[in-house]
């Protein structure tokens, strides 16, 4: 969780979230912050760009066997993704009340109607994901 918060400082212009995946092995497979701003794609979140390079890098889109590590509870649009890539282990630290799909609104990811659920472990370093976001947000 360390190297996504360091990760979701790099981009001032942008909401501070990071995003590591790391293979079966624990090596790091891919980084990303948020990149909306900057590329002016509402898609360009943490995750999915995280996604995006973990499966260019190993040439397979099935992530099986890779953690994502998050800084924010992933919102509909990333948990859904995280499912479709099969990534199996989604670790995320500060909670989302207004867009979170991982408990907080909905629970995408649990959803026993999908094919794939990874395991989930939230809150890890929840206070200092949380004040990085409020901080942005002052």
């Amino acid at each position: 969780m360390r190297r996504a918060l360091a990760v979701a400082s790099t981009s001032p212009e942008d909401v501070p979230v990071g995003a590591i995946i790391l293979g079966p092995d624990g090596t790091e497979l891919a980084a990303a912050g948020n990149e909306r701003e900057l590329s002016g794609d509402p898609t360009g979140h943490a995750e999915i760009l995280a996604i995006r390079r973990a499966a260019a890098r190993i040439g397979e889109w099935r992530l099986a066997g890779c953690t994502l590590v998050v800084t924010l509870e992933p919102c509909t649009m990333c948990a859904g993704a995280l499912v479709l890539a099969r990534i199996s282990t989604l670790v995320f630290g500060a909670w989302e009340p207004k867009t979170g799909a991982v408990g907080s609104l909905w629970d995408v990811v649990r959803d026993t109607r999908l094919n794939h659920r990874p395991d989930v472990y939230a809150g890890v370093l929840e206070a200092e994901c949380a004040t990085l976001m409020r901080d942005f947000f002052r």
